[in-house]
């Protein structure tokens, strides 16, 4: 039996093990299995540059990032396994966690199976992945592929609205595409980027195609008037799918309280689950920041809280 099983790896579940590992716990990570939609390491891993992590000052790659997370981890006895949960049962204790037909049992668990971003489901978005194509404004649109560039943003929700207003601070101009003729924004978001003189909405359209090549990249997009069928294209450096994050939980539903968009809820101060003993770090449970440094502080969290609980239990 396990002393700390950790499900889920990225920022948050190698932080987590880090510092359970430090507190002799021997944690075992079950990272997930690669696939074609993640990898073991999370959103990282489809990261090219990463220039707003403390201690990179040159910046780093996401992967290489998400190795040295867990090397450091290893180093003080953590133990990692390319296994997906598919199954928990937090219902007695020790708690229960499968991964297929294989059976885990652990004293406490931590949480850390992260958010995906939602894309449109264009083919192109997947081949200029991290060549243009982004859904996340704050990590990557102070590069300088984007600096000084006209750029797109797809939404038109309160998320595409700050991610045009940061946008706006680095690119020449913005276009935000939305296929309705009025924002689902609140009022106020959608007021600031309807005054602001370098974006530019595109009403009643959809992105059909993402333009580009393999040496630059993302060059341009192609739109099509819902309404007419018209289509035209706009020269741009990059694409932001801002519609939203899906968290990880589907296997957790009907046992730990989340939100109605399915992010875990954790109590006040703390990452403890509705569930004694379970806890939940990082973007399964942070719909508002999204960053790798506030995933990894998570995580720290986590990791002393259910040291602290483990602690208890026994004293």
């Amino acid at each position: 039996m396990e002393n700390v099983l950790i499900i889920g790896s990225g920022p948050a579940g190698y932080t987590a093990a880090l510092y359970t590992a430090r507190a002799n716990l021997s944690p075992l990570c079950l990272e997930g299995e690669p696939s074609q939609d993640m990898l073991p390491g999370g959103q990282l891993m489809t990261t090219t540059e990463v220039e707003n992590y403390p201690g990179y000052p040159e910046g780093v790659s996401g992967p290489k990032m998400m190795e040295d997370f867990k090397k450091q981890a290893e180093r003080f006895g953590a133990r990692f396994e390319y296994k997906t949960a598919t199954k928990v049962d937090f219902s007695t204790r020790p708690f229960k966690v499968w991964a297929g037909e294989e059976l885990f049992e652990a004293k406490t668990v931590i949480i850390a199976t992260g958010a995906s971003a939602k894309y449109l489901g264009l083919e192109s978005e997947q081949h200029f992945l991290n060549r243009g194509v982004s859904a996340c404004a704050t990590c990557d649109g102070a590069l300088p592929r984007f600096r000084n560039k006209p750029l797109v943003v797809v939404g038109g929700g309160d998320t595409a609205m700050e991610e045009a207003l940061f946008l706006a601070n680095f690119a020449s101009k913005v276009h935000v595409v939305h296929r309705r003729d009025q924002f689902r924004a609140s009022k106020i978001m959608g007021d600031r980027v309807l005054k602001h003189p370098k974006i530019t909405v595109e009403w009643n359209s959809v992105v059909e195609e993402i333009l580009g090549n393999d040496q630059d990249g993302v060059t341009g997009v192609r739109l099509k008037d819902v309404q007419t069928g018209e289509t035209r294209e706009i020269a741009c450096a990059g694409y932001f799918a801002a519609i939203g994050h899906k968290p990880n939980t589907d296997i957790f539903k009907g046992i730990l309280e989340m939100r109605e968009n399915g992010y875990l809820i954790t109590k006040p101060d703390s990452t403890c689950t509705n569930i004694e003993g379970v806890f939940a770090c990082g973007d399964v449970r942070d719909p508002v920041y999204r960053q790798a440094v506030t995933a990894a502080g998570n995580g720290c969290m986590a990791a002393i809280d259910a040291t602290r609980w483990l602690e208890a239990q026994e004293g």
